[in-house]
Order: C-alpha cells, then sequence, then structure tokens
C-alpha cells in the first residue's frame, strides 16, 4: 500500500482538510470527527486501495483500514496540517449536539439492562404459550412463580433503570437505587392508588403508578446526578458518608413524587398516545413510514430513543406497535441478504451474504446491512421496501407487541402471543419475502474477486512509502484460548467490522476474567497506546488481533494494564494484558473481544474447535493451511 496516496485520498475523500475537526486511530480505524458528514463521499473512499470499509457511530465516521492503521495515520498528520494533539482536544472541548447527547444518554442506560429485560420477556413469551395451549392455568403455584420471574424485571423497571443510569450520569447508583424503591413502596403505591388526596409537608402529591414507568426514573436521577455532587461540594469529609445520599434522598424522593414524577408520567403518555394515535388514524401510512425507514433509524442511532416509548406503551396499553415495524424491518434486511447470496457469483461473498441473512433474522442485523447490503446499496433499498411492505400489512391487521424482552428476529415471535399472532407471522414472512424479491428484481453490481491490493505481494518495491511484502509460507496450527469466558461466534459481536468478517475470520469470547495471554509462541508486533488491543505473529505465520470490548479505544488507556511491548517474544500462557472487567462495564463498554486471523486468506480453513466455556490455554480454534 502506498501510504501517502492512500492518505492523500482519504483527506480528499472525507470534504478536505478543513472539514476535518479531529482524527485518532485505533487498531484497525481511522476514527474522524468531521465538521459536516454530508461531505464524505463514502462510496469512493470504500474504493480506495487499502480501505476495507466505512462506517458511522454516533457523530464519528470511521475508515476502517486493518492492521496498517498507524502508518495511514501518521501519513495523514504528514500530508497535512492536522496533529495528533486534535483528538484530546476533542475530549476536552468538544460538545455533542442536544439530539446526539440524548441518544447516547439512553442507549448508555438500556444497553447494561437488556440482557435482564430479554431474559424475563422470554420467560414471559414462554408462560403466554403454555397459557395458550392449556399447559397450565393462571391459577397454579408454578403459574404465579414463573410469572413472577417473567414480570419482576418489568414491575421493579424503574429500580434496574436507577441503578444504570445513575452509572451513565456518574453518581452513586445505591443512592439512585433507592429512590427507585422509595417510589414503588408498596405502602406508597397503596396510598397513591387510594383515590385521596396525598400531600407532603403541604405541597401536593399527584397519584402516579411508577411500577413499569420509564421516563419519570430517568427524569429523577438525572436531577439526583446533580443534587448529589452540589451536596458533596459543601459538606465537610468527615461527614459526606452519612449526610450526602442523606439529603440527596430527602430532596430527590418528594421531588420526584411531587413534580418529576408526575411530569414524566405526562409526558410518557403523551408519546404512547401519539404512537398510537398514528397507527390507529395514520391506517397503512404508519406501516409504510415506520417500516421503511427502521433501518434508517436504527444507522441514527435513534432506535435507542424509541425504547423508552415501547416500554411506556406496553406498560400503560398492554401493547405496542413500534416494535412490530422493528422486527418486519429486520427480517426484510435478512431477506435482501438472502437475494444477495442467491445472485451473487463471488463464493465467499455468497457464503457472507447467507450467513449474515441468517443472523439478521435472528434479530443481529448490522453484519447483514453494514456488511452486505449497504455495501451493496440496491439489497439496502430492497430491505427498506420489504420492511415498508411489512408494516404496511401490519397495519392494515392491526398487528402488535405484548410482552418486551424477545429478540429483534424469528426467536421473538413469543412477543406477539395474542388476537393478532396469525397475522403477525404472515407479516413476517412477507417482509422477508417482499425483501428477497425486491432486491432480486433491483439487482447489484456484485463484488469482484480478489482485489489486487489484497493479494500478498511478490515483488520487491523501491518508494519507502510503500511497504515491502513477500509472500509468507504459513503452516497449520492451534490456537490456544486467550482468556476464561465463553466462545461466541463472530455473528454475535455487535460490531460490523468483526461480525461481517471485514478483518477476517476468527471467534469471540464474552470473558469471565479480566485477563489477556498469550494464544501462541510468537512476537508482540503491536501493543496499542491504550492497551485494549493487541497483535501477535505466531511462529507458524499467524497473524492474530486480540481486541478487548467494543469501542474501548475511547477509555484512552484507563482501566487497561500492558504486561508486554511492541517486539517482545511470548509463549502460550504469557500475560499480555489485564483489565478491570467492572471498571470497564461500568462505563458503558460491552466486552465481547473478537480473536481474529487478519491473514485469514493464506488459510485453507479457520476451524472452531471449542464451544461453550472455554479456560486460557485451552485450544479453542484450529487453523489449517492451503
Amino acid at each position: 500500500m502506498d501510504y501517502n496516496k492512500t492518505s492523500k485520498e482519504i483527506l480528499q475523500l472525507v470534504g478536505g482538510e478543513e472539514n476535518v475537526q479531529s482524527v485518532i486511530h485505533c487498531m484497525t480505524r481511522l476514527r474522524f470527527n468531521l465538521y459536516d458528514n454530508s461531505k464524505v463521499d463514502r462510496s469512493k473512499l470504500e474504493k480506495v486501495s487499502g480501505v476495507m470499509g466505512t462506517n458511522v457511530s454516533g457523530d464519528q465516521f470511521q475508515i476502517i483500514i486493518g492492521n496498517d492503521v498507524p502508518k495511514v495515520y501518521k501519513a495523514i498528520l504528514s500530508n497535512s496540517k492536522l496533529n495528533a494533539d486534535q483528538a484530546s482536544e476533542k475530549k476536552s472541548g468538544g460538545k455533542k449536539n442536544v439530539i446526539s447527547a440524548i441518544f447516547d444518554v439512553i442507549s448508555g442506560v438500556f444497553t447494561p439492562i437488556l440482557p435482564a429485560i430479554a431474559g424475563a420477556g422470554m420467560i414471559k413469551g414462554i408462560l403466554a404459550i403454555a397459557l395458550t395451549f392449556g399447559w397450565i392455568t393462571n391459577t397454579s403455584q408454578t403459574y404465579i412463580i414463573l410469572n413472577a420471574i417473567g414480570d419482576g424485571a418489568f414491575y421493579f423497571l424503574p429500580i434496574l433503570l436507577a441503578f444504570s443510569a445513575a452509572r451513565k450520569f456518574g453518581s452513586n447508583p445505591y443512592i439512585a437505587g433507592a429512590i427507585g424503591t422509595a417510589i414503588l413502596y408498596p405502602n406508597l403505591t397503596t396510598l397513591l392508588s387510594s383515590g385521596e388526596k396525598i400531600s407532603f409537608i403541604g405541597l401536593p402529591v399527584t397519584a402516579v403508578t411508577y411500577s413499569s414507568t420509564v421516563i419519570p426514573i430517568l427524569l429523577a436521577i438525572w436531577i439526583a446526578s446533580y443534587v448529589e455532587k452540589w451536596i458533596d461540594r459543601i459538606i465537610p469529609s468527615s461527614l459526606k458518608l452519612i449526610l450526602v445520599p442523606t439529603f440527596t434522598l430527602l430532596i430527590v424522593a418528594p421531588l420526584t413524587l411531587i413534580a418529576v414524577g408526575p411530569l414524566g408520567a405526562i409526558l410518557g403518555n403523551w408519546l404512547s398516545v401519539g404512537i398510537s394515535a398514528l397507527f390507529e388514524h395514520g391506517g397503512i401510512f404508519a406501516g409504510l413510514l415506520l417500516g421503511g425507514t427502521w433501518s434508517l433509524i436504527i444507522m441514527t442511532g435513534m432506535h435507542y430513543a424509541l425504547i423508552p416509548i415501547a416500554l411506556n406503551s406496553i406498560a400503560q396499553n398492554g401493547f405496542d406497535y413500534l416494535l412490530v415495524t422493528m422486527i418486519m424491518a429486520n427480517l426484510a434486511q435478512s431477506g435482501a441478504a438472502f437475494a444477495v447470496g442467491l445472485r451473487s457469483k463471488n463464493k465467499t461473498f455468497k457464503s457472507l451474504a447467507f450467513s449474515t441473512s441468517l443472523t439478521a433474522s435472528m434479530g443481529v442485523t448490522e453484519p447483514a446491512m453494514y456488511g452486505v447490503n449497504m455495501r451493496l446499496k440496491k439489497p439496502f433499498i430492497g430491505a427498506l421496501i420489504g420492511g415498508a411492505i411489512g408494516g404496511v400489512f401490519c397495519s392494515i391487521f392491526d398487528v402488535k407487541y405484548y410482552i418486551l424482552g424477545g429478540s429483534a428476529g424469528l426467536p421473538g415471535i413469543t412477543s406477539f402471543i395474542g388476537p393478532t399472532f396469525f397475522y403477525a407471522l404472515i407479516g413476517l414472512g412477507i417482509s422477508f419475502i417482499a425483501g428477497t424479491v425486491v432486491t432480486y428484481i433491483l439487482g447489484f453490481d456484485d463484488v469482484e474477486g480478489e482485489k489486487e491490493q489484497d493479494k500478498p505481494a511478490t515483488t520487491n518495491v523501491v518508494d519507502e512509502n510503500i511497504e515491502p511484502k513477500t509472500a509468507v509460507i504459513v503452516a497449520a496450527e492451534e490456537l490456544f484460548s486467550p482468556i476464561k469466558g465463553e466462545v461466541k461466534p463472530l455473528s454475535e459481536v455487535n460490531d460490523p467490522t468483526f461480525s461481517a468478517g471485514i478483518m477476517g475470520q476468527g471467534l469471540a469470547i464474552q470473558p469471565e476474567k479480566g485477563l489477556v495471554v498469550s494464544p501462541v509462541s510468537g512476537k508482540v508486533t503491536t501493543i496499542f497506546k491504550t492497551k485494549h488491543a493487541i497483535g501477535i505473529t505466531s511462529d507458524n505465520g499467524a497473524e492474530i488481533l486480540i481486541h478487548v470490548g467494543l469501542d474501548t479505544v475511547k477509555l484512552d488507556g484507563k482501566h487497561f494494564i500492558a504486561h508486554v511491548k511492541d517486539g517482545d517474544f511470548v509463549d502460550v500462557g504469557d500475560q499480555l494484558v489485564s483489565f478491570d472487567m467492572d471498571a470497564i462495564q461500568a462505563e458503558g463498554y460491552d466486552l465481547i473481544t473478537p480473536i481474529i486471523i487478519t491473514n485469514t486468506d493464506r488459510y485453507e480453513e479457520i476451524k472452531p474447535v471449542k464451544e461453550g466455556k472455554v479456560n486460557t490455554k485451552e485450544s479453542f480454534l484450529a487453523l489449517l493451511a492451503k
């Protein structure tokens, strides 16, 4: 790769140097903060030599380069007036717009609690099936216990949200949890529902039911974060432990009952009523609009802002319409990728399309959406049309979503159990088939065979800006697990760079212990300055990338400790990096760790040999040489 040429083309295609507010890089990507993202020419960027793909995350525009990203980054700095200090300037001085900030907060609050909601929702779905088929009665003790397990997370949702929101706002999560328990206290709940006129030290308290609500507690904990910090500043150190939580509770809990809670409840009800009115009176237009734009909503991150509305709608009305269109759109993305698999002549891309179609049908759409459909453009249009057709059908037959928590794909069909269940199943089929048929008819420019720049070079080069490479002979070998945890396929990694196989094949591990050890005997080729990612070349020629967590580059090395440096030789089991799992997760980061073979093209097959739980130094991946 000619780094000078690549860097100049990148600068030009992101709108010129004058459009760059800051640029940093992680282990695989250039991360641009641009003044105007609309000036980027993504189609031309993705054809630049060395560019594997592009992605947008929040306000940040990302260009996926791979292992050569430090050299491209260095060339960008050399060929512009940009400097490395701009990254820190962005952190300290840059401000997000209000909408982005709101989406970031909602995403950060809801992401940690989604597993609890998903698990509880699935139990509610299974219980609904059991009731429908008469396998259980709603008066049996078994039903009562299972219903408590499934419904508990939703009834006490304000407490879960309080804890998660406090972590996001940087306040004490246990004080926040205490506020949540206060507004759900049984005697208070009874008083609020009694119909009596209620007051607190002479101030009126509006009767509101707080169980299963979302917006009141989010507003309350946001206010509590400021109250707690203000009290902490004025209380002497010797009295902080007692007086800070005492005064925070005494101020925020009554304030929530008197003003914040009623305001939040009113706002939540208005939003729910508005969405319901759109579907009840907007007819097919509502399904057409949301079904056809939901994938675009996901791309912007706005879907996180709609989760509270859906939760509130289910709590208030017993059903929701928004999530119906979401699943229809996901099935349409699956159908579009399936059509690509049917039409593509490129064997590798055909396999990718079929596999991502399957994962999209299970509710994980990013690999299909970013790795296949958006890459080819017309299939993405086909998916939008398919989602719109499915949404229209569901609007006509008033399909409702009754149980929050199931998967956003086929495993989540239990969430539709109710009077419109049969029509929901038909709608899912229509969305998939429409996405498939429309994409097949529209066609697309097929992916060509192996790009010239991706082939291993066999000749020496003179230009000092071009890295000389020769064909490397690799041998079959076995990789040992670098982390203790649970093995996951790459398709479950919520990042298209990894899940779509852009960087190469491999596996991921959900860590149970914050320690990374060497999976091979070899040399540490790269350990990133933020210590979240390590590159190793084994003695047998395998190039391995271990990437701890997703977007953890933003931590700038916080919570990580490196035990090796570039150029060190290591054996299987030698410590590479340790990290504080609790602290990283508390800041809202997903710790799933991809282990990628970045020179995948040199192997006949990369084969998993371990499923489920795995210990460090336990065999889990086999590399079969050509």
